[in-house]
């Protein structure tokens, strides 16, 4: 979004700002100020944004000066917005707020906070030893400079032996260690996309890939996929690439974020191939690459059908072990991987050796530990079907074989309501407008099963309360949201 966002953006962000279904209407200058609000907290409206004037938001929304000149005082009052005379006005943090992992802005005191705004596991117990061995391998390291800008020979050697172990050959030479799978992203896009080029992706997508583009300044083409089981639509999604011809895809075939979706083997092949008859790079993020449950039996890597170098594949180690080790990478062809590394060293230089070396042994002891990962996930991903089950009914939920996730539709389009409502009550939630564009998704909620069960059905029967009050009558007043951003 840029710097200004004039009065009909910021209307059509606002959507059906002024009520909600069977609630008592608050004064039009409170909900204008809550809405505006709500679009803070789930992060559609950035910090540091100058709104648009007074008369140009009443026009855009058919209401009275008046009622935007009192929303905006509500806004300066509560701290979410600085004005100046003669310069405008824009949102900016209360101080009694802090930034959280999820990139939301969440109050100093949440400690009692069920967080599900998080896809993300707890260290595993193997960590620790992984970590105390690193350290007994590192002063062979300290005699050199530490900057290895593709990533140390043990731990691209133990990558590639991953790729080659799901029937993909790949030599060291084909990994570039990054800084996590989002840094892997972000090296890619500097070298194949040049500002305000083409991308397709998926929708929904990652919210921090789709930052990413955004600050490329890219020129977005969504590709819907089916709330069901079906995914991808496998003419419309090749279509779309013939017809609109975007410099690079950016897919998550392998239990897609936030769908849980698994691409199929065939529409894998015909997609490599019809990238490369319409000149697209395909960037094919593979961060969940090792959870499948339930015995899913994962497709070749999409990679496996590349011939002419047009498939670059990234992933890491935040998914299946843990976000604290900040080690991802990115396969490709040993060229590719080069002109990466020339332009990675005026950004970052190298990840850090140490943690490398942590890498290294944890995937040695991947087998064991992902296996065991899959068990708790099955687990969780159960008890948080049956509390939805039991408690949302009405919401509709395909289930996942695999990844962390699930993707609800819910029973109207309240998700940035719910998710606002949830925050007074303990629930962190990431509303579904967060993993589209133009606050679109509103019907939908991602719902991550990495926390233990327990705490997952008792989230579940906290939404379902806020659930039940949105729809009641008579309630005194305009819930204020306690997450901003």
């Amino acid at each position: 979004m840029a710097s200004q966002v004039r009065g009909a953006q910021l209307a059509r962000l606002l959507g059906q700002w002024h009520a909600l279904p069977s609630r008592r209407r608050s004064p039009d200058y409170a909900a204008l100020a809550g809405a505006v609000r709500g679009l803070l907290a789930d992060g559609r409206l950035p910090l540091g944004v100058r709104l648009p004037a007074e008369r140009d938001l009443a026009e855009a929304l058919r209401i009275s000066r008046t009622t935007v000149t009192a929303a905006y005082r509500e806004l300066r009052d509560s701290g979410h917005l600085a004005s100046r005379r003669g310069a405008g006005s824009w949102t900016r943090l209360p101080g009694t707020h802090r930034v959280a992992p999820n990139g939301l802005w969440i109050p100093l005191d949440d400690r009692d906070m069920i967080d599900l705004g998080v896809a993300a596991l707890a260290a595993p117990p193997e960590l620790l030893p992984a970590a105390r061995t690193a350290t007994e391998d590192l002063p062979r390291y300290l005699g050199g400079a530490g900057y290895h800008p593709t990533g140390i020979i043990e731990l691209r050697e133990a990558v590639a032996q991953g790729y080659t172990d799901r029937d993909l050959p790949t030599s060291p030479d084909q990994i570039m260690v990054t800084n996590g799978t989002q840094h892997a992203l972000d090296l890619v896009l500097r070298l194949a996309l040049a500002p305000g080029g083409g991308v397709l992706v998926e929708s929904p997508s990652y919210p921090n890939a789709l930052a990413a583009l955004a600050a490329r300044r890219a020129r977005i083409t969504t590709h819907g996929l089916a709330a069901d089981a079906t995914g991808w639509d496998a003419d419309l999604m090749l279509g779309s690439l013939r017809q609109v011809r975007p410099r690079v895809a950016y897919l998550i075939p392998d239990f897609q974020n936030p769908t849980g979706h698994l691409m199929g083997a065939e529409l894998r092949e015909r997609l490599v191939s019809t990238a490369h008859a319409v000149g697209t790079d395909l960037v094919i993020d593979e961060s969940f690459v090792d959870l499948p449950l339930d015995g899913t039996t994962l497709p070749p890597p999409t990679a496996s059908f590349d011939r002419h170098s047009r498939v670059v594949s990234i992933g890491g180690m935040s998914k299946p072990f843990w976000g604290g080790l900040r080690i991802g990478w990115i396969r490709a062809s040993a060229p590719q991987v080069q002109r990466l590394a020339a332009a990675r060293v005026g950004v970052d230089m190298s990840s850090p050796v140490l943690d490398q070396l942590v890498a290294v042994h944890l995937l040695a002891a991947a087998p064991g530990i992902v296996a065991a990962r899959r068990t708790q996930l099955a687990v969780q991903r159960d008890a948080l079907l049956g509390a939805l089950a039991n408690r949302l009914p009405e919401w509709r939920v395909t289930v996942p074989r695999g990844g962390v996730t699930l993707w609800a539709e819910l029973d109207g389009p309240i998700s940035s309501a719910l998710a606002r409502a949830t925050e007074e009550v303990g629930v962190r939630l990431a509303p579904g407008p967060r993993f589209g564009l133009d606050g679109t998704l509103e019907r939908f909620l991602r719902l991550p099963f990495t926390l233990p069960a327990a705490d997952l059905v008792e989230a579940v029967g906290r939404i379902a309360a806020v659930r039940y009050d949105l729809d009641r009558t008579g309630l005194p007043r305009w819930r204020e949201p306690s997450v901003i951003a």
